[in-house]
């Protein structure tokens, strides 16, 4: 991973390399060893060690190849991280919401924090890949929820076989709503995982108009394979103000941002 505005110090004591873990997998949700070895430059045996220790400890998820952030997994009670910029992005994302429109979600603390904001008179389908974003669909009493079914990705807690990918290209929502593990001006959305890649792509295609939720720390950072370039997306919610001069750079023809 490529995180351009953090170059860690040359060497870390063990406390502070287990503090950037825990601060790089609430930024990304998830994070793999290699990339991890990659940022704070130690032995994957450190790294794996390390986050063993902050597993017991119930900093973080080890997942296979690496961890994820407590807040985003199942069973675990925890504070959403920078849930209040992730509540500022849920409520501009209220906006591109109509009575009767097909939207395509996923899943992630930030469509979380969204779905729950979602006013209980909307009238609308909600077609999601994440079992979790549609138990939180449930509540709203004029949603249809669809959950397209399949094997459940360890990683991202999506659908990612290939059922998922015959019923993606057989529809076309009007919105896809997803988040973003890593965004940048020139790759584009990026992550880790080839199968999330995959049906992140397949929903991209299946609609109409796509928008991406992203906290600002994930802005400038990139991860080891494409998802779309900034060209395939309509919107980029930030809870920063449009005009910021962080966003400046992802200012592209046909990219909205809010």
């Amino acid at each position: 991973m490529n995180t351009q505005d953090h170059v860690p110090p040359v060497s870390l004591t063990k406390k502070s390399r287990k503090q950037l873990i825990i601060q790089q997998v609430n930024i990304h949700t998830r994070i793999t060893y290699s990339e991890l070895v990659s940022l704070i430059n130690v032995s994957e045996d450190t790294i794996r060690r390390d986050v063993n220790e902050l597993a017991d400890d119930g900093e973080v998820v080890k997942i296979k190849g690496g961890a994820m952030s407590i807040a985003y997994h199942y069973g675990h009670e925890s504070e959403t991280y920078a849930q209040t910029n992730k509540l500022v992005i849920a409520e501009k994302t209220l906006q591109l919401l109509r009575d009767d429109m097909i939207v395509l979600i996923g899943g992630g603390t930030t469509i979380r924090e969204f779905i729950k904001k979602i006013p209980p008179t909307l009238r609308a389908t909600f077609i999601t890949v994440n079992v979790l974003s549609a138990v939180e669909l449930l509540d709203k009493p004029m949603i249809k929820t669809i959950v397209i079914g399949g094997q459940i990705s360890a990683y991202s807690q999506m659908t990612v076989s290939g059922e998922v990918f015959e019923y993606l290209s057989n529809i076309k929502a009007d919105l896809c709503i997803i988040g973003t593990n890593a965004i940048d001006p020139v790759n584009g959305l990026t992550d880790a995982d080839w199968e999330t890649i995959q049906v992140k792509k397949a929903m991209i295609k299946a609609a109409d108009k796509v928008a991406i939720l992203a906290i600002s720390e994930k802005l400038n950072t990139s991860m080891k394979m494409k998802i779309a370039d900034l060209q395939d997306i309509h919107y980029l919610i930030t809870e920063l103000p449009a005009g910021s001069e962080a966003l400046q750079g992802y200012k592209t023809k046909g990219l909205q941002i809010l």
